[in-house]
């Protein structure tokens, strides 16, 4: 048995960079969501803010909804 370890480390990689790519943007998501609760608390306006954290969910199910297509096709 022979390991190619190039593809080995390739594919170690591009995993560890997705997961920190989804779970920053999932955090970006949760930020924003807070930035929304404060805003109303003090009386303003938080569209961009929910607005920017609905984005940021979509992205990850999209990621997440693509990683699921890359596993079924």
């Amino acid at each position: 048995m022979k390991i190619d370890w190039a593809a080995l480390g390739s594919v170690f990689g591009v995993s560890l960079v997705a997961t920190v790519a989804l779970v920053g943007l999932f955090t970006l998501g949760i930020v924003g969501l807070s930035k929304q609760e404060q805003a109303a608390t003090q009386g303003g306006s938080a569209t961009l803010a929910r607005t920017g954290a609905y984005a940021c969910f979509a992205l990850c199910a999209a990621a997440v909804a693509f990683g699921i297509y890359l596993i079924v096709v």
